[in-house]
């Protein structure tokens, strides 16, 4: 027994030598290599394989260099080439294809970004939307909901009906378009919607109001929209903010009774302070009227004195 533990010292030791000695071979050939390595120097620095590529060399060829590789005569030898869209003579593709009339005044056309009752639904259940305060076209934008650019003609926000079916949420809501599904399936929840138009530098200010407030500009008024777009904001069936609000109170009824839901008394609704807010239609912000200067520095907003302000700022 005593023999086997003294084999099996003699035998670790022996290992432990057989690996020291193969330890100091490798650190030896090691050095050797990092030796006889060239050093960096500044006369033996030099740039990666294909990192510089050789010049043309000029005059050798038919030409012997009287061409410097250009050619014969034409555009391309003497350095001017075509215009962009030269076909050579023949009809360019810009001019072949017909002008269709649909195309006509596109670049003027109001666009409204999506948004769906799904990811509404969704804002609301993330906590990104308070459903305790009124929502509009700021409240999106601070929840990532949409990206605002005036200079693509955004003008708002459109609510499509994707997700109508799970749609649970009850909100005060401001849109710049929608569709009649989509007002049922707000209205059935106990909620209210409002559409309301916005120029280009409401939105913009809508979109990022505290760059808005940086520059200590007093709040502009809303224009009134376009002379097509008059009769769809005095429509009460699609909830314009220009409507009777007499008249929207019946097309909720009637709107109900279409699809099949019953209409939720909004008087008795804990909430009704809250759902019967809305913005006058000069007005841009809740709480701000236009003319009024927000001091984000000192946390103060200045009102005008002025008769003619106050009768100009009027709505």
């Amino acid at each position: 027994m005593a023999r086997k533990d003294l084999f099996a010292v003699d035998g670790g030791a022996y290992h432990n030598k057989k690996m020291a000695t193969y330890g100091n071979g490798v650190i030896k050939r090691g050095l050797e290599i990092v030796r006889n390595m060239p050093r960096i120097r500044i006369d033996n620095v030099k740039d990666n394989p294909g990192a510089r590529k050789q010049e043309k060399r000029r005059g050798r060829g038919q030409t012997r260099g009287k061409r410097s590789g250009r050619g014969h005569k034409g555009q391309r030898q003497r350095g001017i080439p075509p215009r962009l869209g030269y076909e050579g003579g023949q009809s360019p593709f810009y001019l072949s294809v017909p002008k269709e009339p649909y195309y006509a005044g596109h670049h003027l056309r109001r666009q409204y970004l999506p948004v769906s009752l799904h990811m509404l639904q969704y804002l609301v259940d993330m906590g990104r939307l308070n459903p305790e305060e009124p929502v509009d076209l700021t409240s999106l934008v601070n929840a990532r909901a949409v990206t605002i650019d005036i200079i693509k003609k955004h003008y708002g926000v459109q609510l499509v009906s994707e997700g109508k079916d799970e749609f649970q949420a009850q909100l005060n809501i401001e849109v710049q378009w929608a569709t009649e599904d989509v007002i049922a399936a707000v209205e059935r929840n106990s909620g209210v919607i409002t559409l309301g138009f916005y120029d280009l530098q409401s939105v913009e200010a809508l979109a990022h109001p505290l760059i808005f407030f940086q520059r200590g500009l007093p709040i502009m008024r809303r224009s009134l929209p376009p002379k097509d777009l008059v009769d769809f904001y005095t429509n009460p069936e699609n909830r314009g903010y220009l409507s009777d609000p007499e008249k929207v109170r019946k097309a909720r009824f009637d709107l109900a009774q279409k699809f099949g839901y019953e209409l939720p008394d909004l008087s008795k609704d804990n909430r009704y302070q809250m759902l019967s807010m809305r913005k006058d239609p000069r007005q841009i912000f809740y709480g701000l009227q236009p003319g009024w200067v927000v001091n984000l520095k000192d946390k103060t907003v200045l009102k005008p004195t002025d008769e003619g302000l106050l009768e100009y700022y009027k709505s």
